[in-house]
């Protein structure tokens, strides 16, 4: 530094941090502990410099309060409470649209998740699979960018999970006609083999009773595979999600386009011939092993399909891929990738994300069987167990790369100790105070007009800094594919808002403008309430 001047060096992305502890500031940044080798300064003296001419070229601002510098070189912004009451007035402008950017404008994304076989209802950890996936792209549309939502149906034909479903569906179907016949070892138990049992024979009596065995079963299977897929459809919109397409895998090999695949790695060099096989050079492109692409008989695996599947993603015009797996799914990963990259699409527009089992506890006791499905809970029933909206909560309350303990007694308790209910709770609050306060004559003034800056208590301002940081979270939350900070958020606003209600009388007839900008502040926080619920898809009641 020369005359009080920082030396001029290039300047890197700058991050900004929201500090744990308040008294260190609303936003805080290292910024001149990272530069403070390159400017030649110790990072403590670079801060304060840099504070400095923060606080000379015009801070304190209608933005910033304050900049200071604490520890080894943290550079400290204290928010001023102007913009944040200026916050109340964007809010009440945009309503419902506060918290949507442009954040991701220009981005096309495809969201593929569940993506559940077609052999058994939609379980619990698959909907997990399917909140993650459903939440991110309504994040995503938050943002700005044009989003798509698909199935892959895993209906590749000779599927020896289909078959075995088939055998067990002819096998359910012999027994309710009377006739004795029994299960596979490896064939399905569940009670929903025999649901579609019994309504095939309802439907159609015994008239499959003396085709042939091989008929019979391809019947049979394409039957269990129909009747599964509605059942999920049903099952996914009775929780919320719907989907702009449920993709087959059989319809791949059928275009040609698995066919086509595989001929355009040949023609790019990234395939060859061993041991009868058809091998993909995957270790080229980051992956642990070669990976084959047709076995010796001549049949196309796995991989060759996903590589078709993706190729067909990125020609339908997407521009970024976010595939939602379950934890089965990890080794998958870096094959997936470098099929798209020798393809000639750019791996880097792919996001895999792995999500991890659900456990269910009732009573403090691992909850292992299911009454229907035989060896798994289906989402049917833990809808039937806790709602929907418990259901939704619950699920994306963990990061997706932790295992998630879902409280079953806690879900449905009617309590402060249940997350969801205290977040919609605080969302019914709400609504009732403002239709006692309309009730009682107090007004809810427009923000412009409101005395907003009478609101200088610390509960009001922690909720006004709460409701500000909203646009910022839907961002944070969409671009680093983290839908759980949604849950920790609603939580923490709902606490601030049970805190400021507490410590704040909201109707006070000796001093009506005052109460007028605490109304204002209780709208708003409605607003952000509820934009917060409708993005995590659980629902804002106004009564409870």
């Amino acid at each position: 530094m020369r005359d009080g001047e920082v030396r001029r060096i290039a300047v890197p992305v700058i991050e900004v941090e929201v500090p744990r502890n308040r008294e260190h500031g609303d936003f805080s940044t290292n910024i001149a502990m990272t530069l403070a080798r390159e400017a030649q300064m110790p990072p403590r003296q670079l801060a304060e410099a840099l504070a400095a001419r923060l606080q000379s070229d015009g801070a304190p601002t209608r933005l910033i309060q304050k900049v200071d510098v604490a520890g080894p070189g943290f550079i400290n912004f204290h928010l001023s409470p102007s913009w944040l009451h200026d916050t109340l007035v964007e809010i009440e402008r945009r309503g419902d649209s506060y918290g949507s950017s442009d954040a991701a404008k220009g981005v096309k994304a495809l969201l593929e998740f569940v993506s559940a076989n077609p052999n058994g209802p939609i379980t619990v950890g698959s909907a997990r699979g399917g909140v993650i996936g459903d939440t991110l792209a309504r994040l995503y549309e938050l943002m700005g960018a044009e989003v798509a939502r698909e199935y892959y149906i895993n209906d590749a034909a000779n599927s020896t999970q289909m078959i075995n479903f088939g055998k067990s569906l002819v096998v359910r179907y012999l027994q309710e006609l009377g006739v004795e016949a029994h299960m596979p070892e490896d064939g399905y138990q569940g009670a929903y083999v025999t649901d579609i049992a019994r309504k095939i024979v309802a439907r159609d009596g015994d008239r499959y009773l003396d085709m042939q065995e091989d008929e019979r079963l391809t019947l049979f299977t394409r039957m269990a595979e129909e009747e599964m897929i509605a059942t999920q459809k049903a099952d996914l919109a009775a929780f919320g999600i719907e989907f702009d397409r449920w993709f087959s895998e059989r319809s791949l090999h059928e275009s040609g386009k698995v066919a086509a695949a595989i001929e355009k790695l040949k023609e790019r060099g990234c395939a060859y011939e061993k041991d009868g096989a058809l091998w993909l050079k995957s270790t080229d492109f980051g992956d642990d092993k070669d990976r084959a692409l047709l076995r010796s008989n001549g049949a196309p695996t796995y991989i060759a399909a996903d590589a078709a599947y993706h190729a067909d993603k990125f020609d339908r015009g997407f521009n970024r891929l976010i595939n939602v797996w379950g934890p089965d799914h990890h080794g998958y990963i870096a094959r997936t990738k470098a099929a798209v990259a020798a393809l000639g699409y750019p791996a880097e527009a792919l996001d895999i994300i792995i999500y991890q089992a659900v456990r269910l506890f009732s009573g403090g006791e691992l909850v292992m069987m299911s009454k229907r499905a035989g060896d798994v809970i289906s989402l049917a029933e833990l809808m039937q167990e806790v709602g929907r909206d418990a259901a939704r909560f619950f699920l994306l309350m963990r990061s997706h790369d932790s295992q998630l303990d879902f409280d079953l007694e806690l879900a449905r308790s009617q309590s402060d100790e249940n997350p969801v209910y205290y977040v919609q709770y605080a969302h019914a609050r709400i609504c009732s105070l403002l239709r006692n306060a309309d009730e009682k004559g107090f007004a809810v003034p427009p923000a412009e007009a409101a005395k907003l800056e009478l609101l200088t208590h610390p509960s009001e301002i922690e909720l006004m800094k709460k409701l500000a940081d909203w646009p910022d979270e839907v961002v944070r939350a969409g671009l680093e594919h983290e839908p759980h900070r949604l849950a920790a958020f609603a939580m923490d606003t709902a606490r601030l808002f049970h805190k400021f209600y507490t410590d704040c009388r909201v109707m006070d007839e000796a001093d009506r403008e005052l109460s007028g900008a605490r109304l204002v502040l209780v709208r708003s926080c409605r607003t952000v309430l509820g934009n917060l619920l409708r993005t995590m898809g659980v629902t804002a009641p106004e009564r409870m």
